[in-house]
C-alpha cells in the first residue's frame, strides 16, 4: 500500500513536509505506521507547480525515498505553493519511473493509494473508453494511470471544469470501474485519490463496498473540523494558511489530524475554503 501527501497553501520549502514532521512521507517510506505493506520502498515522486507555469514539475525515482540524497536535497531548495508527494509499494505494475506517482497531464495532476482487484480483466475495457489522445498518453502498467486517464476522458465534455464538476466527474470514474469490476469479483477497490489542478484540490477515501473500511485518509489545516456539517468549525475565523491531505498523520496531534469520513470527497478551493461530498 502506497503512502501519499498532498499541500495547499502559502509558499514553503517543500522539506517542511516532505522532511522535518515526526512521521514524514520519507519516514514513511521506510516504516508506514497505517497500512499493512511496512516498507514502501518501490520508488517516490514529487511533483509542484510554480507561479510562472500552469503546468507541474515532476521528479521520480526508483530509488527508496530514504536513501535518496537528491530528494532530501531538492526539498530544502524548491517553494511552492501546490506540491504532492509519493512513496510507492508496487501492486499492479512493475518497478518502473513511467509507474511512479504523481501522473501529469497538461495542468493536472494526480496521484493513488489502493488498488483495483483483478485489474487485469478490466484492463481492456477500460483502455477501449478513452479516445486516442488519451490513449496515446499512458506510459506505464498501473491501475492508478488508467484512474487518471479514465478521468480525464470523462472530463472532456467540461470547457472549464469548476470543484462540482470535478468531484462529479470522480464519481463518474469510480461508478464505471465498479460496474466492472463487480462483473469479475466480489472484492472491492480502494481509490484514495488526490488531483489538483495547480489552484484547487480533490481527495478522496473510498471503497466500493461499505462493509469494508477504507484506506486511511487524512486532512489538516490546524482546526477541527465537521464533515457531518460539511463545513469547517473554525476557532477563530482566521482562514487557515495551509491545508494537508495524507495517507497517514504526520505528527501524534490527534487535534491536527482529522481523518476524512469513509466514501467522502473533499474540495478545497483556492482560497482555502473546504467542503465534503458523499460518494456512492
Amino acid at each position: 500500500m502506497c503512502r501519499l501527501v498532498a499541500y495547499l497553501g502559502k509558499k514553503i520549502l517543500l522539506s517542511e513536509i516532505l522532511i522535518k514532521p515526526k512521521n514524514s512521507i520519507i519516514k514513511q517510506s521506510l516504516l508506514a505506521r497505517e497500512s499493512t505493506t511496512l516498507t514502501n520502498g518501490d520508488g517516490f515522486g514529487l511533483g509542484w507547480y510554480i507561479r510562472q507555469d500552469e503546468t507541474p514539475a515532476l521528479f521520480t525515482s526508483l530509488f527508496p525515498a530514504w536513501n535518496d540524497r537528491n530528494l532530501s536535497y531538492l526539498s530544502t531548495k524548491i517553494e511552492s505553493s501546490v506540491f504532492f508527494a509519493h512513496v510507492r509499494a508496487a501492486s499492479t505494475g512493475g518497478i518502473s519511473q513511467f509507474n511512479c506517482h504523481p501522473f501529469l497531464f497538461e495542468h493536472w495532476m494526480f496521484m493513488h493509494n489502493g488498488w483495483i482487484p483483478h485489474f487485469d480483466k478490466i484492463k481492456r475495457q477500460l483502455q477501449d473508453l478513452l479516445d486516442d489522445d488519451i490513449f496515446s498518453w499512458i506510459k506505464g502498467s498501473t491501475d492508478s494511470e488508467l484512474v487518471f486517464a479514465l478521468f480525464l476522458q470523462l472530463a472532456k465534455k467540461y470547457e472549464s471544469p469548476n470543484l462540482v464538476d470535478i468531484a462529479s466527474t470522480i464519481q463518474e470514474t469510480f461508478h464505471i470501474i465498479n460496474a466492472l469490476v463487480k462483473k469479475n469479483t466480489r472484492k472491492s477497490s480502494h481509490l484514495n485519490i488526490c488531483i489538483t489542478d495547480g489552484k484547487r484540490l480533490v481527495a478522496t477515501r473510498y471503497c466500493s463496498s461499505k462493509r469494508v473500511k477504507p484506506e486511511t485518509m487524512y486532512l489538516s489545516l490546524g482546526k477541527r473540523v465537521n464533515p457531518q456539517k460539511r463545513q469547517i468549525i473554525l476557532e477563530n475565523k482566521i482562514t487557515p494558511p495551509y491545508i494537508v491531505v495524507a495517507s497517514e498523520k504526520l505528527s501524534k496531534s490527534e487535534l491536527e489530524w482529522q481523518p476524512i469520513p469513509a466514501n467522502n470527497c473533499v474540495i478545497i478551493e483556492s482560497n482555502l475554503k473546504l467542503s465534503f461530498h458523499a460518494l456512492d
